[in-house]
């Protein structure tokens, strides 16, 4: 590691003695986050103890721009404190990882290219996000066709998955793709639209097409099926109120068998009353009946966003979960607080339903809608220029169609999580050379 450092260092150098206008820099962003667990993700049962852990990210980031190229380099660490028994000359879990490695190249005033392994984050992350709460973020290694001219920018992206030559020699002929994972894709393609009318007031547009390979009884097999994405976000600022709103629309296949006709709808307005500012929104995700007779699946998933930001902070759906479901109604209020010139408290309520019908497991009939309630509260404070303290405490007030949703019929009457997490982002060069002769 400390070879791959120093020769990456050294690279970064070279380049930034070449050219004109160009700057190098050298980043950090470590974060170190305690987690106290009892029912996050999912309902605890009766009499199961909490968990306790700090898992930390450690990520050391290079960048170089100069007119008409730029690169970016940074490793990473993701590791749960103690997971490494001490002495060991290796870590045991193999958390050393690149965690984007790519180059932009400017073609003209209005295009540029962009290749390798990076974050794909537009509008409010919803579709497309950096996940930047999990500590090992999300990327995608693709290439980007850019432009940007006026008030619009284009954005076009493409990648294909394969697996490894060297890790399995088999697929040095065909395209069978076994690698595992939530949504994992075979290819993607996407084109990205954004307007930006004036300083407040924008539209963006999405079509993604998401290719997976065939899987029967766990196994991967030759043949492909296709998901599609189409939608639009908006933000728009009238008098005083701000506001956000989306649709999206899911076609293709749920797999490979079953056709796929799903949507997404949201919105929210944010007020600012003095220091405070004061919001309510609602979203919808459609579902798939659980006593539906036919073949179609009706249920929305948002792929590749930061979900954590959306449906509750205890993620209790599409975080890795709640897949070809029953959908989702949330109705949620939210006010953020000014607790001081650095600080802030924010708290949010929300109200979850099913969106689909639920079935009763006691006696097999249709259950209520209503889900549960969450709150969620967190304080942030600012300590340094380059460092922030958070602290969370989230609780679900789950109902009995809550337990029939995540097969737990015997949960503990407390659902709660509560963390606390240091971030720090300090700048360790930012140098920009004179112009060679």
């Amino acid at each position: 590691m400390k070879n791959t450092l120093n020769f990456t260092i050294l690279i970064f150098l070279v380049l930034a003695f070449k050219g004109k206008a160009q700057e190098l820099s050298i980043d950090a962003d470590y974060r170190a986050r305690y987690d106290y667990r009892h029912g996050f993700h999912n309902l605890v049962p009766q009499g199961v103890e909490p968990a306790s852990l700090v898992e930390q990210r450690a990520r050391l980031k290079f960048g170089y721009t100069s007119e008409k190229f730029k690169a970016h380099l940074s490793f990473q660490d993701v590791s749960v404190w103690g997971d490494t028994r001490q002495i060991l000359p290796t870590d045991s879990n193999d958390s050393f990882q690149i965690a984007e490695a790519w180059v932009q190249l400017k073609l003209s005033e209005s295009w540029a290219t962009k290749v390798g392994r990076q974050t794909l984050s537009y509008d409010d992350q919803r579709i497309l996000g950096g996940l930047d709460w999990a500590m090992q973020g999300r990327f995608h290694d693709a290439a980007l066709i850019k432009y940007a001219k006026g008030k619009s920018k284009l954005d076009v992206g493409f990648s294909f998955s394969q697996n490894s030559g060297s890790a399995n020699p088999a697929n040095e002929f065909g395209n069978v793709f076994d690698v595992t994972g939530f949504f994992t894709y075979k290819a993607l393609e996407f084109a990205h639209y954004n307007i930006a009318f004036t300083e407040n007031n924008s539209l963006s547009i999405l079509a993604m097409n998401n290719t997976f390979q065939n899987i029967e009884n766990g196994i991967a097999v030759e043949g492909f099926f296709h998901r599609h994405t189409f939608g639009a976000y908006g933000k728009f600022k009238l008098g005083g109120v701000g506001l956000a709103t989306s649709a999206y629309y899911q076609a293709g296949k749920a797999n490979q068998n079953t056709d796929l006709s799903a949507y997404l709808l949201s919105a929210e307005g944010i007020y600012k009353a003095g220091a405070t500012k004061i919001g309510l929104g609602f979203e919808i995700q459609s579902g798939t009946d659980q006593n539906s007779t036919d073949d179609k699946n009706k249920s929305f998933f948002p792929l590749y966003g930061t979900n954590h930001k959306f449906n509750g902070y205890m993620d209790y759906f599409y975080v890795g979960n709640h897949a070809n479901s029953v959908g989702l109604t949330d109705i949620y209020g939210k006010a953020i607080f000014k607790t001081g010139k650095k600080s802030s408290l924010l708290v949010k309520a929300h109200y979850f339903g099913a969106a689909a019908t639920l079935i009763n497991d006691n006696d097999g009939s249709e259950a209520d809608s209503y889900l549960g309630t969450e709150v969620d509260i967190v304080f942030t404070q600012k300590l340094l220029p380059y460092a922030t303290l958070k602290v969370g405490y989230s609780q679900m007030f789950a109902s009995e169609n809550m337990e029939f949703l995540k097969n737990q019929p015997d949960p503990s009457g407390l659902q709660n999580w509560g963390w606390a997490m240091l971030v720090v982002k300090p700048n360790f060069l930012k140098w920009s050379p004179k112009p060679s002769e």
